[in-house]
C-alpha cells in the first residue's frame, strides 16, 4: 500500500540558476536536474470559542464577538490555515465548526447564533482540550491559537487548553461595569488578554492580527 505523503517534508523545487550551470551548452535533460529543498508549513488551527451567554447580548457584545470571529475565518483562510467554532451558553457547548480549512462558507455557521443562558466556560475548555489532543495526535508539531470571545462573566473553575501553541482572550467586559476575569486568566493561562478598541490586536497563529477590522 503506497503511503501518503508527510505534509512536514519538505518540498523540492528546481533550482534554475544550478540546473543551467550544469546543463552548460547542452540540451536540457532530467539529469541536469537541481533541486532545493524548502520546509512546508503546516497549517495553524484557529480554535474560535465564542461565549453566547445571556450577558454577552448587553451592549452589543455578542454582535460584535461575532463579526470577530468571522473576520479571524477570513484571515485564516487568506494564509491558507484551519478553523474550528465552538460555541457555549445557554444550550451547552457546541462544536458549530468541526477543524478544517477555512473557508468563508463557514460564516453562515456564526450569522444565525443568539445568545442567552449560562456561561459553560469550564466545559468549553475541555472540549478545546480535546480537539487540540486530536490535532496534536494527527499532526505531530502542529501549531494552534486558541481565540476565546467572552465578556468572562463565569464563575466556573477555569483552566485553559494547555495544548495550544498561543491563547488570546478578547475581553467583551462591560466597560461601565467591569468584572475584569479576563484579565485574570489571561495571567494564569500565560496568554494575551485584548479588549476592542484598546489599539491595535495583537499577533496570534503565525498572522498579524491587527490587520483585522476592529469590531
Amino acid at each position: 500500500m503506497r503511503q501518503a505523503a508527510d505534509a512536514s517534508a519538505p518540498a523540492a523545487r528546481i533550482d534554475w540558476v544550478r540546473t543551467l550551470v550544469a546543463k552548460g551548452r547542452q540540451r536540457l535533460d532530467a539529469q541536469h536536474l537541481r533541486h532545493r529543498h524548502e520546509p512546508v508549513r503546516q497549517p495553524t488551527l484557529h480554535l474560535i470559542a465564542l461565549d453566547t451567554s445571556g450577558s454577552m447580548r448587553r451592549g452589543g457584545a455578542l454582535e460584535q464577538a461575532k463579526g470577530l470571529a468571522a473576520a479571524l475565518i477570513a484571515q485564516a483562510k487568506r494564509q491558507g490555515d484551519d478553523v474550528a467554532l465552538l460555541g457555549f451558553g445557554g444550550q451547552g457547548v457546541q462544536l458549530l465548526l468541526p477543524p478544517q480549512t477555512a473557508r468563508l462558507a463557514a460564516v453562515a455557521h456564526i450569522r444565525p447564533l443568539g445568545g442567552g443562558g449560562g456561561t459553560p466556560l469550564a466545559d468549553c475548555m475541555q472540549q478545546a482540550q480535546r480537539l487540540l489532543l486530536t490535532r496534536q495526535r494527527q499532526q505531530q508539531g502542529a501549531q494552534s491559537a486558541l481565540w476565546l470571545l467572552t465578556d468572562g462573566r463565569s464563575l466556573q473553575p477555569r483552566e485553559g487548553p494547555r495544548l495550544a501553541t498561543q491563547a488570546v482572550i478578547v475581553d467583551f467586559d462591560d466597560p461601565l461595569r467591569p468584572v475584569g476575569r479576563c484579565a485574570h486568566w489571561a495571567q494564569s493561562w500565560q496568554a494575551v488578554c485584548w479588549q476592542p478598541g484598546q489599539g491595535p490586536m495583537p499577533k496570534a497563529g503565525f498572522f498579524a492580527a491587527q490587520s483585522l477590522p476592529t469590531p
